[in-house]
């Protein structure tokens, strides 16, 4: 028996790895049409620039025009730069948690864990506005730590409750509870906003939409290092995640602490969800179908190959629907979720139809 285990542990390994690093190729692909994307983002909108004109902004150049160089580096640029960290953690830790909890379904948003964000922020914004804090006039900045910290703590109460309930329940029994503690927390959002004044719930309701615009220069030292960090945690954590596809008994076997490789993941990806949920709104499906996108087309479970290509993949994907989002469609405009929809349902209803058909995730 344990030498028909060991084989299969080899055979196991052996596909994980191989599939993957022959499309190693790749890599440099998603590189340059991440930067082909990039350019198109500070180059498309209502004002059109040319490429040279925002190589000119970039470079700091004394021949940029002046007009140019306020849309690109006041309003595009920090959008653009918010759009690749946002879809980069988005995928990164929708992969933690499909890989940690053994379920092609999970992601932030499908776990509830951005419903949880969203209710920290929610309270934030009411006890700032109660005890009288200038905070709320500045809201649509989304400038203080508080509503950074209120979002991880309502994303990590949510997400200890859903590593509780996983281990007495089914993988569709798990994401039925996730649902319903998200549309529990938008019941409790409801109630909290019902005791706040038109001006303060206009000003959630927009931030609700999501939405990689609300994002600037201010921002960026809180929400950088938090999602380096959870991207470098998660990449560190490639190996024990992969024992973890083989079971816990395996990971246990290579002298791995299963508990503490599942704090430093589920803390990653609370690192991810949380501050990227604070800055930019609820942000669906991207967490969820990112992962199978990065599986299918490099043909690995590798996460030493699919951890770098969820964050390629989470900032191309993000940048593609945020640019179609802000193309001039003369009067009429686009949610962000709303092409994030058009693109993750898909995905989701394949991911649900192939489901007995995928490898390394148990019903």
């Amino acid at each position: 028996m344990s030498s028909t285990i060991a084989s299969n542990t080899v055979t196991e390994s052996t596909a994980m790895k191989l599939p993957g690093h022959s499309r190693l190729f790749l890599f440099p692909v998603l590189m340059v049409l991440l930067v082909i994307i990039f350019l198109m983002e500070l180059g498309i909108g209502s004002v059109s620039i040319p490429a040279s004109g925002i190589i000119d902004v970039l470079l700091g150049s004394a021949n940029a025009e002046a007009i140019w160089s306020t849309i690109i580096l006041e309003l595009r640029l920090p959008r653009t730069l918010a759009a690749i960290l946002g879809g980069a953690a988005l995928g990164a830790a929708g992969l933690q948690l499909q890989t940690l909890f053994k379920n092609p379904l999970a992601g932030p948003w499908a776990l509830g864990l951005t419903a949880g964000a969203q209710l920290g922020v929610a309270l934030v914004v009411t006890l700032a506005a109660v005890v009288g804090s200038s905070f709320l006039q500045n809201f649509e900045f989304i400038g203080n730590l508080s509503i950074v910290l209120g979002a991880m703590l309502g994303c990590l109460i949510v997400l200890l409750l859903i590593v509780a309930v996983s281990k007495y329940v089914s993988t569709i029994t798990l994401l039925i509870f996730g649902l319903m503690l998200g549309f529990f927390a938008q019941g409790l959002i409801s109630v909290i906003l019902h005791f706040t004044n038109v001006a303060q719930t206009r000003i959630f309701a927009g931030w609700n939409d999501g939405s990689f615009a609300g994002v600037y220069w201010e921002h960026f030292p809180v929400l950088v290092p938090m999602v380096i960090i959870g991207l470098a945690g998660g990449w560190l954590m490639a190996k024990p995640l992969n024992a973890f596809l083989l079971g816990e008994n395996y990971a246990r076997s290579l002298g791995m602490s299963v508990k503490r490789t599942r704090l430093i993941t589920l803390g990653c990806a609370v690192l991810l969800a949380g501050p990227v949920t604070a800055y930019c709104g609820p942000v669906l499906f991207l967490g969820l179908i990112i992962p199978h996108m990065a599986r299918g087309l490099f043909n690995t479970s590798d996460h030493k190959v699919l951890m770098p290509a969820v964050m390629l993949l989470g900032a191309i994907v993000a940048q593609a629907a945020d640019l179609f989002v802000h193309l001039p469609w003369d009067k009429h405009f686009l949610h962000l979720n709303a092409v994030n929809a058009l693109i993750g349902a898909p995905v989701v209803m394949w991911v649900i139809l192939k489901n007995k058909k995928m490898r390394g995730f148990e019903a």
